[in-house]
């Protein structure tokens, strides 16, 4: 029972993340960035935030640094729009499934190419 409240929590934060990100943050180190899953734990405490951005390197460990700043702000910000008892703790990773997937696509492009 608890992990179909996860997910739906982890779903909720999701969708406000990615509103307080747009709207809400002014940091200039923060980019074009999606946020593409977010894995809540069964007790409610830690949030993991999986995202993309796009451009370079350099350009993605500005971004993290920026959202690690401003970590306290958003997490405060989610509190105010998500009615629970204490609003989880929150981390931000970079989702590598979207690049795994170009990688092994590329991969495959070429095969069919030497063929």
């Amino acid at each position: 029972m608890s992990n179909v409240r996860a997910n739906r929590v982890g779903e909720q934060i999701k969708k406000e993340l990615t509103d307080i990100i747009q709207r809400e943050i002014k940091d200039p180190r923060i980019g074009f960035i999606t946020v593409t899953a977010v894995e809540v734990t069964g007790d409610l405490q830690q949030a993991t935030a999986f995202i993309t951005v796009y451009g370079e390197e350099d350009q993605r460990s500005k971004t993290l640094e920026g959202l690690r700043k401003a970590k306290g702000f958003v997490r405060s910000e989610i509190g105010k729009r998500i009615q629970l008892r204490k609003t989880p703790e929150l981390e931000f990773k970079f989702d590598e499934s979207i690049e795994r997937g170009n990688r092994i696509e590329e991969l495959l492009r070429k095969l069919n190419d030497d063929k």
